[in-house]
């Protein structure tokens, strides 16, 4: 464990890349198979889900640590994550680690879920005793379900490239999919053998830049294919072995959740791998987007939900063909082969092909991005016909140039401590719309202010809260900001009646008074726009 807090350190420590990755490489190259397994299991974001609850942990490390619950909370509100807090307020004894990574993820960290109460507490007692500085940190990170650390997923192939000698494109892949962390699979991770024992795995995605210039900067229009940027599930369907395997691109695996997809892959022949788009579907035109969160979380599908949200696949690439790669195929020759794939369906079939838009010249561009939300899409996508199908998100080849946002003028009404580095900050705040004469919550948001204005804000808080409730405080409705959102929808749920998806803060209005901030009336108009 203390290799490992090592590199967490040396990871930390530095913001040079060059600088990272050698720490990876110095760590994989010297540890034991098994703790590397680890090792990349929890770097590429394949956290343990949090095993204790989250009371019972907080009360555990206050009993530790010798301080009543009031300051323990009042500890955790200034350090803003539960980790740090423990590890600061548990006394140190002589720490004795001598175990790896691996040993205590299996006999300390693991183990935690099928214990009852009493013997988690005696567990978490005996570790904190036993570990110490950095070590004892890491642990209570990968305990509390918060493991994070500055390294992006491709640094950690470079690494592992580097490491075994192994191509960076094949390390992505085969990080992809299902897998259990051991010494057996971080072997064949790193081995030179090229069979590939899980038929079942998809590719890495490639991902697109938001386009932040003019689009005719891009060059020849004829140059790009251009579709329409839909609002649903990345994903990847796999057939492969005469079963079909659908993929998000947060590498879950989608088993029996839209088995009206899966139902018209059967009609695909083995070896084909297409990427596109999951959405809910009816009448040839994309539901809402929280019509298909009906059916996200859900692992069994019932007749009435599949028939209130059906779903369906558009594909727009395609990746494997006969079980050959094409992704280094031009962009073109693979719409072709996903064209092909596709027309054979049967009538009726939930796959379908997602429409390349027929544009002329950048002004046609433009004025069909103007038309996104009339065709429910979120902006359109911009595809160099001769690109390659990449790993991860590369400038030059794909585009995404999504429509302006939504805006409405709300005014803060509750504000909340934020946690990590801005801890001890009122940073999470809720704002409200006026109807008539009352506020009524609209949307929270904790993102798009500066640092001074945080500290603004944060002031303004704590000279004018009202009331306060735990952790939140109800503040003296003044302050007006201009919040941008993707998406607006009527919701049972909220009591304005709206939902928005994606609020963020996109300037604070310190031009304009409370009562001029926008009333729930003029939030209906944008919906039924």
């Amino acid at each position: 464990m203390r290799q490992f807090a090592a590199l967490y350190d040396a990871i930390d420590a530095s913001t040079a890349t060059s600088s990272k990755v050698a720490a990876l490489v110095d760590f994989l190259s010297g540890a034991p198979v098994a703790d590397a397994a680890w090792a990349v299991a929890f770097l590429v974001g394949r956290r343990p889900k949090r095993l204790v609850k989250t009371p019972d942990l907080r009360a555990w490390a206050g009993e530790a640590a010798g301080v009543p619950p009031w300051l323990f909370e009042e500890c955790y509100a200034q350090a803003g994550d539960l980790a740090e807090t423990i590890t600061l307020l548990v006394p140190e004894s002589e720490a004795h680690d001598n175990e790896g990574l691996a040993w205590w993820v299996a006999h300390r960290l693991l183990p935690l879920q099928s214990l009852e109460p009493s013997d988690q507490r005696a567990v978490l007692f005996e570790t904190w005793r036993t570990l110490g500085g950095s070590a004892r940190f890491v642990f209570n990170k990968l305990l509390t379900g918060a493991f994070r650390v500055g390294v992006s997923d491709g640094l950690v192939v470079r690494a592992l490239a580097q490491v075994s000698g192994v191509s960076a494109e094949t390390i992505a892949h085969r990080l992809m999919g299902q897998w259990e962390p051991s010494a057996e699979w971080y072997t064949r991770l790193v081995g030179t053998e090229t069979t590939d024992a899980d038929w079942s795995r998809p590719y890495p995605f490639f991902l697109a830049y938001p386009l932040d210039a003019e689009p005719s900067s891009l060059g020849e229009v004829g140059e790009w294919q251009v579709e329409w940027k839909w609002d649903g599930i990345r994903c990847q369907l796999v057939r492969r072995r005469g079963r079909t395997f659908l993929w998000s691109r947060g590498e879950e695996l989608l088993a029996g959740r839209f088995p009206e997809v899966e139902s018209s892959a059967e009609w695909l022949p083995d070896g084909t791998v297409l990427d596109g788009e999951l959405l809910a579907w009816r009448d040839g035109k994309p539901l809402p987007f929280t019509e298909l969160q009906r059916r996200i979380n859900r692992k069994t599908v019932g007749k009435k939900l599949l028939a209130d949200v059906p779903c369906a696949l558009l594909v727009y690439d395609c990746l494997e063909v006969n079980g050959r790669d094409v992704r280094a195929e031009p962009m073109q020759v693979r719409r072709e082969h996903a064209e092909a794939l596709v027309r054979v369906l049967p009538g009726g079939a939930t796959i379908g092909l997602s429409p390349m838009l027929d544009v002329a010249d950048w002004a046609t561009v433009r004025a069909s991005r103007s038309d996104s939300r009339r065709e429910h899409a979120e902006g359109l996508m911009l595809k160099r016909r001769s690109s390659p199908y990449g790993v991860g998100r590369r400038a030059g080849d794909w585009y995404k140039w999504k429509v302006n946002p939504l805006t409405v003028d709300a005014v803060l009404v509750y504000a909340q401590a934020g946690h990590g580095r801005r801890a001890g900050l009122f940073t999470d705040y809720t704002f409200a719309i006026r109807d008539g004469e009352a506020l009524v919550p609209f949307a929270k948001a904790y993102s798009g202010l500066t640092d001074a204005e945080i500290r603004q804000v944060d002031k303004f808080v704590r000279n004018n809260t009202l009331e306060k409730f735990g952790p939140v405080r109800t503040v003296k409705p003044e302050l007006v900001f201009e919040l941008a959102f993707e998406g607006i929808q009527r919701s049972t749920r909220h009591k304005s009646g709206i939902a928005v998806r994606f609020p963020r803060i996109a300037r604070w209005r310190q031009d304009k008074p409370a009562h001029e901030a926008d009333t729930l009336d003029t939030v209906k108009a944008l919906l039924d726009a």
